[in-house]
């Protein structure tokens, strides 16, 4: 099988648009740090138009990819550079746009230091991230896959806090520990993740992603139950640990606290979504006999990990150290709904995703603008927020109760049809549904803790009495990050019909691998 040539496509419009805004960082020697931050944020928003447009252009009614852009790479080994997106990518293409220009935002005035080097990082992240929902080809994958590791070291390592932590008895410094420690599990990961793909492409003779899927639907390429076990679980310890899935999460609470506010955003607005995408795209379409196996298993550790990270984030004193723990326990509902290995679920997952991004990301920028005012992170130093600054305490309690998934909200719609898809999974005990139900009211019960001890009662700490609220003169860049993910918590949450329509044909065609036959034969 081979892949023919097309024409260039919005797909590689919007995967390069970021690296064009490093021409005027790397050779304009002359710019000054606010041309600088102004510079990246019209890159970032050029890049969300594009997006846009190729929102514009996708046609609902096609169920498989769309946009492609296919060019020869290195045909000897079946290597073609191939971009494109169906009605699953185009979602988290869409939030990787979106996130990136807030994080440009939640920046203006937090980073002060080597300022070139932080927005390109920035911007190299971005098409990354962007590379991974974008490639159909194994080889591009692993390589976006592996390049959106750097930017991130580099950030939680260079500007990350200035925390102290003892480690084996010999104390460093935090962010390097954390830095260090993201960078080894993903990398650890990964390794298996490629001998997966290699073993792949070698028997295929292409790493294209679409001819595979073909060629693996249509028997040309047939996998023994061992073989399909082994490489499910290659890609799936890779897609895990970035997720992560408990027991596999103890490095995401430390690059979130270390991380500077930027960095927490996308981390938890986009980058764990790669771990998910993985999972959608890779385990479920590839090997559907081993993700009917290994289901619930995974969907067990799913549900430890929703209860866990609830019970946890409940034992927080530190804001930024709760929002760091929500995220093990919300992305343990993204897995859940996923493998439920039905339509229902699946949808679920993906608008989830989504979710979670616009949710814990508003969360994280909110907790990056307390800790510019206050300069410490620990619950105990607030209290009676809302009486200094209501303005800032209003977008706090919307971006807060979509966390808690309120009727109405984005969160609400996801955790909702995920409850639903498992509870309807031919593959999963209706059990796990009843436990991810307690998740759910363990989550309000954690939020509204965190929101009683921060904004509520009276203003105790003198500190607190003079605190700036959020204003369009003083402060417009963080009411202009703000603003976007407010309306589209209402928006998901009210109209989310929109969002599920166009992602329906892709999640039938994916899920059409489990139908009641196949799995009463498993």
């Amino acid at each position: 099988m081979e892949l023919q040539t097309t024409g260039v496509s919005i797909a590689s419009v919007v995967l390069f648009a970021p690296l064009v805004g490093l021409i005027p960082l790397l050779f304009f020697g002359r710019l000054s740090d606010q041309q600088v931050r102004i510079s990246t944020l019209i890159t970032t928003l050029v890049t969300f138009g594009f997006s846009l447009l190729m929102l514009g252009s996708f046609d609902s009614a096609d169920g498989g990819m769309q946009l492609e852009h296919i060019e020869e790479w290195i045909p000897g080994l079946g290597i073609y550079y191939h971009v494109g997106v169906d009605g699953i990518s185009i979602w988290l293409v869409m939030l990787t746009t979106l996130i990136m220009p807030i994080a440009v935002l939640a920046s203006w005035t937090s980073i002060t230091e080597r300022l070139r080097l932080y927005h390109g990082f920035l911007l190299m992240l971005e098409t990354a991230m962007l590379g991974v929902f974008l490639s159909l080809d194994l080889f591009m994958f692993y390589i976006f896959w592996e390049i959106s590791l750097v930017p991130m070291y580099f950030m939680i390592g260079i500007w990350g806090s200035k925390d102290k932590t003892n480690f084996f008895g010999r104390e460093m410094e935090a962010r390097i520990y954390a830095a260090v420690k993201f960078f080894l599990y993903t990398m650890a990961g990964s390794i298996l993740m490629l001998l997966a793909i290699l073993w792949l492409g070698n028997n295929a003779g292409t790493f294209d992603v679409t001819l595979i899927s073909q060629m693996l639907r249509d028997g040309t390429l047939l996998l023994d139950t061992d073989t399909e076990r082994l490489l499910f679980l290659g890609f799936f310890l890779a897609f895990a640990i970035k997720v992560p899935i408990w027991p596999l999460h103890s490095w995401l609470p430390d690059a979130h606290v270390q991380a500077p506010t930027a960095g927490s955003i996308i981390l938890a607005g986009v980058l764990l979504k790669l771990g998910t995408y993985g999972l959608v795209r890779f385990n479920l379409d590839f090997f559907p006999n081993a993700a009917i196996d290994f289901a619930p298993y995974i969907a067990a550790l799913a549900v430890i990990g929703i209860l866990y990270g609830a019970w946890v984030s409940y034992a927080q004193t530190d804001v930024k150290k709760l929002v760091a723990y929500s995220s093990v326990s919300h992305l343990g509902f993204v897995v859940l709904g996923i493998f439920a290995l039905n339509s229902t679920g699946v949808q679920g997952a993906v608008l989830q995703m989504v979710n979670h991004g616009i949710s814990t990301g508003g969360l994280f920028l909110l907790v990056g603008m307390l800790y510019e005012r206050r300069h410490t992170k620990a619950m105990n130093a607030f209290g009676g927020i809302w009486k200094v600054m209501p303005i800032y305490s209003g977008f706090a309690l919307v971006i807060t109760l979509s966390s808690m998934g309120l009727p109405g909200l984005n969160g609400f719609v996801g955790e909702f049809t995920i409850l639903l898809g498992s509870a309807n999974s031919e593959v999963i005990s209706i059990w796990y549904t009843v436990l991810a139900t307690i998740g759910v009211i363990l989550a309000a019960v954690y939020m509204l803790y965190m929101f009683n001890n921060v904004f509520m009662g009276s203003v105790d700490k003198e500190e607190n009495q003079e605190l700036e609220d959020l204003s369009w003169r003083r402060n417009w860049y963080e009411l202009s990050a703000l603003i976007p993910l407010v309306i589209l918590a209402f928006v998901i949450g009210l109209y989310p019909t929109v969002f599920f329509e166009l992602m329906d044909g892709a999640v039938s065609n994916l899920v059409s691998h489990f139908d009641a036959t196949l799995i009463a034969g498993r």
